[in-house]
């Protein structure tokens, strides 16, 4: 485990612009469509059970509001940046997809999203993984129990919506996901995934669940807790069926994700799988819940920014 100084050298994030692009990306070769195809779930495309058919726009009101003079913006100038659908086993879920314009064979992260679902920050962050060469997709993972853009209270939001995903319909999504973004072009033999909070404990399940992943990045993300029907395990659970080395990044002041949590998945780490070995915690003191998140109180630059630079060179070295 890595407590990082808050007096070291820090990356930037970069704050570019751009017009939103729906293109789609250009089919992947016939050899390779079969393998793709392997992956998607059997489609019954019907629109019962899903609740919202678009992303939101702007951002969610139950996040509070907007810190507008830390928000970053970026651009989609020079990028295929917009929602696209995905299609699964019952309907089609909406997705933000951002990607160098005009290229084939990019390879793909996956960016899961806060209890917020969708919304401005999180498809910011795929625009901004798009200017480093990646296709960035996230899927709205909420759309059968509802929508969080209706709702401006956190405890309302999390009973009525959150509380009600099960892992196996996140798992069966992401895997849709990928397989879509086989579908249209781009290289999901290099495949990451990165998540905030909610989101974060996603990529460690799905680390142990798809073995194509190649990297994953966990922006605090919960570790260990009570399971359940719909989350029969947690990540610290599943450490010896990791097939991707994940970097934790956590802040010392989150008080909902205990230290001894992250201490305990460390151990567990040591113990599992060689992927899980060469997985990695960075501990920024100053920092609590949601340090990342530049729109809210809860940003704090320096944490932010340094993770950030770790996250680029997480998946240049694993997705290279």
């Amino acid at each position: 485990m890595e407590y990082h100084s808050k007096d070291a050298g820090l990356g930037t994030q970069a704050d570019h612009a751009s017009q939103p692009n729906d293109t789609p990306g250009r089919s992947v070769a016939g050899q390779h469509e079969s393998e793709y195809d392997s992956l998607m779930p059997p489609l019954r495309l019907n629109r019962r059970g899903f609740l919202a058919t678009s992303l939101a726009a702007g951002f969610a009101a139950a996040a509070g509001p907007v810190a507008a003079q830390t928000a970053i913006k970026t651009d989609a100038a020079g990028l295929t940046a917009g929602q696209v659908r995905i299609p699964v086993e019952g309907g089609s879920i909406p997705a933000y997809r951002a990607m160098p314009e005009g290229e084939t064979g990019a390879p793909v992260v996956l960016v899961i999203q806060e209890i917020f679902g969708v919304h401005e920050y999180i498809q910011d962050v795929c625009r901004r993984l798009a200017r480093e060469g990646y296709m960035a997709i996230a899927p709205e993972m909420f759309v059968r129990q509802g929508d969080p853009a209706r709702y401006t209270e956190i405890p309302r939001l999390f009973s009525e919506v959150v509380s009600k995903v099960p892992d196996e319909q996140v798992m069966s999504d992401l895997d849709a996901t990928v397989a879509w973004a086989g579908q249209n072009g781009c290289n999901v033999n290099r495949l990451g995934i990165t998540g905030f909070c909610w989101g974060g404990r996603a990529v460690w399940l799905y680390a142990a669940h798809n073995p194509r992943l190649k990297a994953g990045v966990a922006w605090y993300g919960r570790l260990a807790g009570d399971t359940d029907e719909l989350r029969p395990r947690q990540p610290v659970d599943v450490v010896k069926d990791i097939n991707a080395p994940v970097l934790g990044l956590y802040g010392e002041q989150d008080t909902g994700i205990p230290l001894d949590t992250v201490k305990a998945m460390q151990t567990a780490l040591a113990k599992g799988s060689d992927a899980a070995k060469a997985s990695e915690f960075v501990i920024y003191p100053d920092a609590p819940h949601a340090f990342h998140a530049d729109y809210r109180p809860s940003y704090r630059a320096d944490a932010a920014q340094d993770g950030w630079k770790r996250t680029l060179a997480w998946f240049k070295q694993y997705l290279s």
